[in-house]
């Protein structure tokens, strides 16, 4: 009597799990981002929604150069966006600068999350039908990512200049609330993943790369500041840019 042979179609090789397990990962980081933030370990919570960033970024393309892309996979990570992005850094933002600006500064909170849950659905609807994009080089406002790190730099700025004194809670409610606000605009912006390059200049660009990891690992947050700043710069001149073109085209 022969032995049954295994049903191919249910099987898959341990390493199609790969991209899933970064994910996964990307979600451990997050919630151990928010339970370092509210034991008063602010740097540790930063590190870790920047490895949840760098996480973010590895899963889906680990996933495209296997051939494993799937809608749970797909689904997996946007609810680890969403953890990650809209849910973490405003809590951790909340217990380090507003829980004497409890009302407000909760108003604040709730605003950027649901902002940022706005953002991920405008996201996977366009994604499909393939319209996110306002050009080559463009996405449709801040992305989730970008705009967790915009949303924590009051802390990072602090972690520079620790002598400084911090701003006053208004002011940090009102900067999440425009962050938030900013995900769900229409504000062009770039996608650096589709940014081309002379051959060239590759040289070049992988020379600012490795200089840009050393800088992050010996000067993080003076480094993360200065990359946050000229992220900002790009904003505008993507807008300024996008609307000249607009001008000419109309």
């Amino acid at each position: 009597m022969s032995n049954p042979q295994p049903d191919r179609k249910r099987q898959i090789n341990v390493f199609q799990l790969l991209p899933n397990l970064l994910t996964v990962s990307a979600i451990c980081a997050g919630l151990s981002a928010i339970r370092f933030g509210f034991e008063g370990n602010f740097e540790l919570a930063v590190q870790l929604i920047l490895a949840a960033c760098v996480l973010d970024g590895l899963d889906g393309r680990l996933a495209r150069l296997m051939k494993t892309e799937s809608q749970i996979g797909a689904e997996l990570d946007s609810l680890a966006d969403f953890l990650n992005f809209g849910v973490a850094p405003v809590l951790i933002m909340y217990h380090w600068a507003l829980r004497d600006f409890s009302g407000a500064g909760w108003i604040a909170v709730l605003s950027y999350t649901i902002c940022c849950v706005l953002r991920l659905a405008r996201f996977n609807v366009d994604s499909r039908a393939d319209t996110e994009r306002l050009g080559t080089d463009y996405f449709v406002g801040v992305p989730s990512p970008a705009g967790a790190v915009l949303v924590m730099l009051p802390m990072v700025v602090s972690f520079v200049f620790s002598d400084l004194p911090l701003a006053p809670p208004a002011i940090i409610a009102a900067h999440i609330c425009l962050i938030g606000l900013m995900m769900i605009s229409r504000l062009p912006t770039y996608s650096f993943k589709k940014i081309s390059i002379d051959r060239r200049n590759a040289g070049y660009v992988l020379l600012g790369v490795v200089l840009m990891a050393v800088a992050l690992l010996t000067y993080l947050w003076a480094t993360l500041a200065v990359v946050t700043f000229a992220y900002i710069g790009s904003l505008i001149w993507a807008f300024i840019t996008t609307r000249k073109s607009n001008k000419a085209g109309g």
